[in-house]
């Protein structure tokens, strides 16, 4: 099992993974809030832990953005004990709350509890369209059942769309889940990699059926083909 650890406290970082390490999970560490949001895109884990008061992006925000495109288990392990702040992490999204300092035993029955109410990363759905299927627990992609290469940017894309299916979802948001919060006003990216995204998944990229614009706003996957009332943007 993968977790991910989100702390700016270098000893806490280096304790936390000293101790899941040696009881067999695989951990990943992140000294701040945008590095925990980029590290969480990237390497999926199964777990987050993750403290509220980081630099650039704090542990509330992190669970926000991560809660507009996962439902990866979250829980947060922080100095602050008032109860409104055990509120606004749980109401932000958070799936449970540890007060440091915690012991270690608490931590991990913590962290078991959590992974066996939540499906692991394996069972994640296959997902077809068209002639397409996306695989989304390996990562794979096929085309009429031959392989289609994307790149981890692409995949990503497709990923945050795929997990709001027949949903809008903003540029905005497009663009901070997969690029980072620093990127939410240049949707020249959008652009390119939906391009690109059709050009290997739609049956005709230029009137897409699947990988939607929604005008002014966003983008959509939908589910069932649709025909699209304008050519592609």
């Amino acid at each position: 099992m993968k977790i991910l650890i989100a702390d700016d406290d270098a000893q806490i970082l280096r304790a936390l993974r000293i101790t899941l390490t040696a009881r067999g999970y695989d951990v990943i560490t992140a000294p701040d809030g945008r590095t925990a949001l980029n590290a969480a895109i990237e390497h999926h884990p199964d777990l987050l832990v993750l403290d509220l008061g980081m630099p650039g992006l704090t542990g509330i925000e992190v669970i926000e953005a991560i809660r507009g495109w996962s439902e990866l288990p979250i829980l947060v392990v922080s100095g602050r004990s008032e109860s409104f702040d055990k509120v606004d992490a749980l109401d932000a999204g958070a799936d449970d709350y540890v007060t440091k300092p915690f012991a270690a035993d608490e931590l991990l029955a913590r962290i078991r509890a959590l992974t066996r109410r939540t499906p692991a990363a394996t069972d994640a759905p296959a997902v077809t369209f068209g002639d397409v299927t996306v695989d989304l627990a390996s990562h794979a992609v096929t085309r009429g059942g031959a392989p289609v290469r994307l790149t981890p940017t692409e995949w990503h894309l497709l990923e945050v769309l795929l997990r709001n299916h027949d949903r809008l979802v903003t540029r905005e948001t497009l663009l901070r889940e997969v690029w980072g919060p620093q990127y939410t006003k240049d949707t020249g990216y959008l652009r390119l990699y939906l391009a690109q995204l059709r050009k290997k998944l739609e049956p005709v990229p230029s009137a897409p059926k699947y990988l939607l614009t929604e005008a002014g706003m966003g983008y959509r996957f939908a589910s069932e083909p649709q025909r699209s009332p304008k050519a592609a943007e």
